[in-house]
This record gives C-alpha cells, sequence and structure tokens, in this order.
C-alpha cells in the first residue's frame, strides 16, 4: 500500500476514535450559510461539505490573493502564478469549473477564461467567504462542478444598521515581499438608510525564496545558455501595487429593501513567467440588490441582485503595451422563496449572464467572443424527523459566438441546452452529529476559450488550441460526510467521487510551437475520475482560569486520472497532512501550524514530478480594549524552515517557487 495511503488512514482512524457523547454540545448561535442554499441554514444542515472563514479566522489566512488565502482550507490547493495571481483549486479542479462568486453573483473579470489572471478580489476588503466543496450547480450553474468560492463583503447592506458610524482600519508589513497593505471599512445607518465605505492599498516588492527561481529538475532538463546566471533568492517580476474601493449604499422600507453599490479595482504586477511582461488591470463594477417580504400569499420572499462590469487588462513588454484583454458583461438573478406546501419548503430562481470577451493584440490567443446564458433552477427540502432531504434541479442554455476575425478565420457560433440536478439528505442520530449523502448529476457546455483558443499564452508557458467540436461535459458525483460541530471534540471526514464523461481539459502532446518555442496545449474531452478523502478534527484539552489550548488534525487526498488509460491528469496535488496548537490566555493568543506535503511522482506525461515539503508556520496576537477602540497587534511567522516549497497544481511551479522565510507584522483597530 502506498505511503500517502497509510498516512490517510492513520488520520482516518483518529477522527473515527472520536467518542460520540451527546451530552458535550452546548447549545450555541449557529451560522448560517448563504451560498449552498437558500433558506439559510448553518453548516451542520447542508447535505455538502462547507467552509467559512469570518473574522480572525479570515485574518489569520489573509494572503494577497483569494487563491493562496483559502490554498491551506481543507480540499483547497491554489493555481500560484506566483505571489500576484492565483485562483482557488478545490478537489483537483480549477478554472471554468470552479464558480468565484462576489456577494453571489459572477466575478465577471478574465480569471476563469484566463487562468493565469488574478480574480479581481482584493482580501483586504472581504469581511467573509463561504466555500462549498463539491458540484453545487443548482444555485449557480453548471461551471461550480468543482464548487462555489463566495466572497462577501456587505458592499450593499441588507439589514438596517443601528450605529450612526463603525468602523475597521487595518495595517501590515511583509518581510517577505516588503509588502505595505492597509485597509478601511467605515459603515453605518441613520433611519432607514445603511451605508458601506471601503478602501485598500498594498504594494509589494519582487518576492524573496529561499534557493534558485527554478527547480533543480528543470534546470537539469533545462539547462540555460552559457552566459546566463541563474536567478536566486529574489523571484524576478514579482512586484506589485494594488489599490481600489466601494462606496454603497440600502433604503429600508415596509417589506423589503433597495441598494446599490459602486467598485473600482485596480492592479498592475509582474508576471513570473517572463521577465519584462506586466499586467495592468482594472474594473469597475456596478451592483443593484434588493428584496421584497411576502409580496404576495404563499411567497416568502423576492430576492434579486444585478451586477455590471467592465474589465480590462493589458499586458504590457517593457513599456510598450501587447496584449489587451476586455471583458463587459452583465449578471443578474431572481430568487423567490415560497411557504411550505406540504412538507416541500424551498425556492425557484432565474438567471441571465452574459459577456463579451476579446483579447487584442499579436499574442492575441482567443478570437473575440459573446457568451449568453439563460438559466432556470429549483431547490426544495422536507424535513422528516432527523432527516433532511434537499433536492433541486437546474436548467442552462449557453450560447457563444466567435467574430469573424484575420487571426482565427471565419466566425462560428455554437448553442448547448444543459441540464443538471441533485438529491441529499442530512442525518442528525443525535445533537452535535450529522451524516451527509449526496448525490448530483451535472452537464457543462464548454467555453469560448476551450472551443475557439489557437495561439500563445505567455503567463501559462503554453500554445493553447481549442476545439468547437468539444461535447458536452458530463458527470456524476457522489459525497459522503460524518461530521461532529460541537463540544470538545470535534471534526469531519468528506468522501468523494466524480465520474466525468468527455472531461474537458487541456493535454500536452509533445509538440512545440515554432513561431513562439511554446508546448502545444489542446483542449480535448476524455474520460476521467476524480476521488478523494478530506478529515480534519480538533479538541479542546484545557480551558480554565482564561486560558484555553486546543489542538487539531487534518489531512487531504485527491487522485484524478484517465478511466480508461488510467494516466494521472496533470497538475494534481498530492497528499497533504498536518496539525496545528493553538493557544489563548485573556487578551493573548498564539497558533502553530505544521503541514507536509508529499512528494507528487505520479505526474502525467511531459509533467516533471514535485519534491515534498513542510510548511512550519507561526502567529501570536495581543488585543487591546480601550473602550471606544479595540485593536490587534498581530505577527505571523511563515515558512520558519525556509523550505523551498513547489505547488505542483500550478502550471509554473518549477520557475516560481513558494515565499521563503518571512514575518509580517500589523496592527487592526475598530470602533
Amino acid at each position: 500500500m502506498r505511503r500517502e495511503h497509510l498516512a490517510l488512514l492513520a488520520l482516518f482512524s483518529t477522527l473515527s476514535a472520536t467518542p460520540l457523547l451527546a451530552e458535550d454540545a452546548p447549545t450555541i448561535l449557529k451560522e448560517i450559510v448563504v451560498t449552498a442554499n437558500p433558506l439559510g441554514r448553518s453548516a451542520e444542515e447542508l447535505t455538502q461539505p462547507v467552509t467559512v472563514l469570518s473574522g480572525d479566522s479570515l485574518r489569520e489566512i489573509l494572503q494577497p490573493t483569494l487563491g493562496e488565502t483559502l490554498s491551506q482550507e481543507l480540499g483547497i490547493r491554489s493555481t500560484y502564478y506566483g505571489p500576484n495571481s492565483s485562483r482557488p483549486v478545490i478537489r483537483g479542479l480549477d478554472g471554468d469549473q470552479i464558480q468565484v462568486l462576489q456577494n453571489g453573483l459572477t466575478n465577471l473579470d478574465a480569471s476563469a477564461t484566463s487562468i493565469d489572471h488574478n480574480p479581481s478580489i482584493e482580501p483586504l476588503s472581504v469581511e467573509r467567504i463561504e466555500v462549498v466543496r463539491g458540484p453545487a450547480a443548482l444555485l449557480y450553474g453548471p461551471k461550480a462542478v468543482g464548487g462555489v468560492v463566495n466572497v462577501i463583503d456587505n458592499r450593499i447592506p441588507d439589514q438596517r444598521i443601528p450605529e450612526k458610524i463603525t468602523g475597521t482600519v487595518d495595517g501590515s508589513y511583509n518581510s517577505a515581499d516588503r509588502g505595505r497593505s492597509g485597509a478601511l471599512l467605515l459603515e453605518g445607518g441613520a433611519g432607514d438608510v445603511a451605508w458601506h465605505v471601503n478602501g485598500f492599498r498594498r504594494i509589494t516588492d519582487d518576492l524573496q525564496i529561499p534557493s534558485f527561481a527554478r527547480s533543480e529538475a528543470l534546470r537539469n532538463a533545462d539547462p540555460l545558455p552559457a552566459g546566463e546566471e541563474e536567478a536566486k533568492n529574489k523571484l524576478p517580476n514579482s512586484q506589485s501595487d494594488s489599490r481600489g474601493g466601494t462606496v454603497g449604499a440600502s433604503k429600508f422600507f415596509d417589506g423589503g429593501y433597495f441598494g446599490v453599490a459602486v467598485t473600482d479595482y485596480t492592479t498592475d504586477y509582474g508576471t513570473v513567467a517572463e521577465p519584462d511582461v506586466t499586467i495592468g488591470m482594472q474594473q469597475q463594477r456596478l451592483d443593484f440588490a434588493g428584496a421584497f417580504d411576502e409580496p404576495i400569499n404563499h411567497v416568502k420572499a423576492v430576492n434579486y441582485k444585478l451586477g455590471l462590469s467592465d474589465y480590462d487588462h493589458t499586458e504590457f513588454e517593457g513599456d510598450e503595451a501587447g496584449t489587451t484583454f476586455k471583458n463587459r458583461g452583465y449578471d443578474s438573478r431572481v430568487e423567490v422563496l415560497h411557504d411550505k406546501f406540504g412538507l416541500f419548503e424551498g425556492a425557484i430562481g432565474f438567471q441571465s449572464q452574459a459577456n463579451e470577451f476579446s483579447a487584442l493584440g499579436e499574442e492575441a490567443f482567443l478570437p473575440p467572443t459573446l457568451t449568453r446564458t439563460n438559466s432556470g433552477f429549483i431547490f426544495e427540502e422536507v424535513p422528516l424527523g432527523k432527516v433532511r432531504l434537499q433536492m433541486g434541479g437546474r436548467l442552462d442554455y449557453q450560447t457563444v459566438e466567435a467574430e469573424d476575425n484575420i487571426a482565427f478565420g471565419a466566425g462560428s457560433s455554437r448553442n448547448d441546452f444543459t441540464g443538471s440536478s441533485s438529491l441529499g439528505f442530512v442525518y442528525r442520530p443525535a445533537p452535535a452529529y450529522a451524516i451527509a449523502l449526496s448525490g448530483s448529476y451535472t452537464q457543462r457546455a464548454p467555453n469560448a476559450q476551450e472551443l475557439y483558443a489557437n495561439g500563445p499564452h505567455l503567463a501559462t508557458d503554453a500554445f493553447e488550441v481549442g476545439d468547437k467540436n468539444l461535447k458536452v461535459q458530463k458527470s456524476e458525483g457522489v459525497d459522503l460526510s460524518f461530521r461532529k460541530e460541537l463540544g470538545d471534540v470535534t471534526g469531519e471526514v468528506n468522501f468523494f467521487y466524480n465520474r466525468f464523461h468527455d472531461f474537458i481539459t487541456a493535454v500536452a502532446g509533445g509538440a512545440v510551437d515554432p513561431t513562439f518555442g511554446l508546448p502545444i496545449y489542446s483542449y480535448t474531452n476524455l474520460p476521467a475520475e476524480f476521488y478523494g478523502i478530506e478529515a480534519k478534527t480538533g479538541f479542546t484539552v484545557y480551558e480554565a482560569n482564561q486560558q484555553k489550548l486546543a489542538f487539531e488534525v487534518r489531512g487531504d487526498y485527491v487522485e484524478a486520472r484517465d478511466r480508461n488509460t488510467k494516466e494521472p491528469l496533470p497538475r494534481i496535488a498530492p497528499l497533504r497532512v498536518g496539525g496545528s496548537a493553538i493557544y489563548h490566555y485573556s487578551q493573548i493568543g498564539a497558533r502553530l501550524d505544521a503541514d507536509y506535503n508529499f512528494n507528487q511522482k505520479r505526474v502525467a506525461e511531459f509533467e516533471l514530478p514535485t519534491n515534498g515539503y513542510t510548511m512550519l508556520n507561526a502567529g501570536l496576537d495581543y488585543t487591546l480594549d480601550t473602550g471606544a477602540v479595540g485593536s490587534t497587534l498581530y505577527l505571523k511567522a511563515t515558512n520558519l524552515l525556509d523550505e523551498e516549497a513547489r505547488n505542483h497544481v500550478s502550471f509554473l511551479k518549477d520557475v516560481a517557487p513558494l515565499a521563503g522565510r518571512a514575518v509580517m507584522v500589523g496592527v487592526r483597530s475598530s470602533f
């Protein structure tokens, strides 16, 4: 049996030994998860595994990008295109298989189509992140087959704010890249009006790394020409400058509210794949949201949202502008929550999206395209004593049109009608315990990049070739979870299996484009399967006299392969196991985290293996309460062992290691 499997079995045995005692389940206020269920349920009432981060738990893991912020959470990794660009990878799936949302609406940037580009989300301005692992297509579309990440910032307040003004100020410095960052959040209310303002600024230099930028395997396989020196100790072209802000307000009335928000996001950063290429990105976004409570008989509420976005970024080679990406579009959705009909309680919804995407310039890899999607969905829940059934379905109609283009030939269009469904239950045998089982069937139509790409994508170091005859991707998935939510011992164990028919992915064939010297990756359909396990347990060993000492043990593993050939799929993360020690005394908090990432030698053709590494991090904070203003001083030390750590999931793992040993200090004040 493989060493990775033995390690995971040992962790599972630890979790299985947790005693099932109902009396260690105190009554506490349940935290509602808005992303996974329109009815407002807590995590233990859902059929799918959920991660919720807010407050101190979010601040402790905050990183410059959304992907890196979530990369240590159970079942989640990061695409890591350097310190300035990354998206979450959930259970081995990334790109258009993962839906990234802002307050329940599509992010409307270029990061899903062109995954090397950073989502236009600044973690400094985020109040809460909800991650639903596994198929979540019913509420947010077939692009959520791997999961949903919903970033919530309350830019449009949906509840009255009783205080005239409240606020939070955060400032920090990171030695890894001399990063200087600051964020401001102000909120308040007066009568029937509530308002929200936030802003941030982050400036970084090149990232410090433990050794060479290029891995030993790549240096041996592809030595530099005579006279050139290997980059060492710093990751070239990894600097950044980001800023932005939001202004929003809501008007409340008897039976509902209406709100609007305006957001501006701008960032300039280096691309580590090319030493002289930088990206200038900006997005302006206008959001509307509101609700009607009990507008007619048998309807509990009608919730509606609309987001409009104007996004573009330009890739500069030195001072000269190169390829320009533009994405203009909208996302709108309406949810109608109905009263109980017999045992059934739920919602029906409608969603309409459109985006016009273009990549203009000599190195454009995609013709201008227009994508429209119109959808309808239904979600229903049935309580049956200790069992709660959850079920739903969704229909999507997608149209993709490619324009006539000199570089790409005659235009064409494609229409796809897809459907998805799921059924699951949560069984609660005793207070604080839950067993959840869900099954799903999902169809996902290919996107514009997968259909029409035909050009160099320098930031991914690939020449991408689409196929306009790709089949619709179909999959069946099963998720089984065991959870203990409250008491001195908590934990969860999740098993998952996804079987794909005509899985859409980019595959290297060994050929190299003669003009750009880049390996050719062709989008294709293949039969695939993804399966794995996620496990975590936390236990309190001492709590008295203002002191608390707790420990956590965790691990996750995913296997992905071609079902016909049994060969592994590329960029699949290895087994990861770890643990934490957490201590609190009065106003002091301390934490030590250790995670071991195994080596990944089970690789696809033309993919290099990755060595294992241990990531040792520590944190310390001290809280001051001076009455009107409360402040927290915090210190975080990362990669204390100064390991050369490479993320196997990343296209750029062999040219962009993670940061070396570093310290971050900061202060956060609220009033």
